[in-house]
């Protein structure tokens, strides 16, 4: 599943949040400086391509709703993201990562406890 980029992330959102909307409703949700309508018919439509989104025809206007669940999106990209950041950030460590996070981010010991137990837990 490709990533979306920002306004495609934000559309989705709005329709996550919405259940189904017409194209006025999703712009309504989208934060200032709202987009122009037909910009947002426009990524709808795209998302639709996409296979993100699909729609029911209601008179003379389509209500869409989202063929991809968030969880789902977030599930298929979260490991190319963060496969991503420890690549490009971490010097493709892992541990360096959890390092950063332990040092930088100052996690007290409970936070380091769950941590390891999830690494056991996966051993």
């Amino acid at each position: 599943m490709q990533k979306l980029a920002p306004r495609e992330a934000q559309i989705m959102e709005a329709l996550w949040q919405l259940d189904r909307a017409f194209v006025k409703e999703i712009v309504e949700e989208l934060p200032d400086p709202k987009p122009h309508y037909n910009s947002v018919s426009t990524m709808v439509k795209i998302l639709e391509k996409k296979g993100f989104v699909a729609h029911e025809k209601l008179g003379n206007a389509y209500r869409f709703y989202a063929l991809v669940s968030k969880q789902q999106y977030q599930d298929e990209v979260k490991d190319e993201v963060v496969g991503k950041v420890v690549k490009d950030f971490f010097d493709n460590s892992p541990a360096k990562l959890v390092n950063y996070f332990a040092k930088e981010q100052q996690l007290d010991a409970d936070d380091l406890e769950r941590l390891l137990k999830m690494i056991k837990d996966q051993q």
